[in-house]
């Protein structure tokens, strides 16, 4: 008896694992945030991209672009073709610059993604 519940317990807790680690399905949102290269959202703490040469320059070297968001969420911008393309180049105009972007999001283990549907320019703080 006792054997059969915790086999079941765990066959529960295995079940709702896969369920939380399943990628959701992507809803429209929009986004506003600085748009700068991914290693220094990271490794610098930065609040708004150093200069836009420099988000330019890093992702020139292959650095991804990202959308820092003034609360600090970052969104990694991708592609929904398979296989997949970078999204750098239609980044690359507003690079040190704020955007609105608006797109599905998708999130899976504490990182968040946006399938970038239209993208401009937004006003400085």
């Amino acid at each position: 008896m006792m054997k059969s519940r915790f086999a079941a317990c765990a066959v529960l807790v295995t079940m709702g694992s896969l369920v939380l680690a399943a990628p959701q399905k992507g809803e429209q949102k929009t986004v506003t945030g600085w748009v700068l290269d991914s290693a220094c959202a990271f490794t610098k703490g930065l609040t708004k991209p150093i200069s836009r040469d420099c988000a330019l320059a890093c992702a020139k070297n292959g650095s991804p672009l990202v959308i820092l968001q003034d609360d600090g969420a970052i969104y990694w911008p991708i592609s929904e073709a398979t296989p997949a393309i970078s999204q750098n180049q239609r980044l690359k105009p507003f690079a040190g610059k704020r955007v609105t972007a608006t797109g599905k999001i998708y999130a899976r283990g504490g990182s968040t993604a946006i399938v970038l549907e239209k993208i401009d320019a937004a006003g400085a703080l």
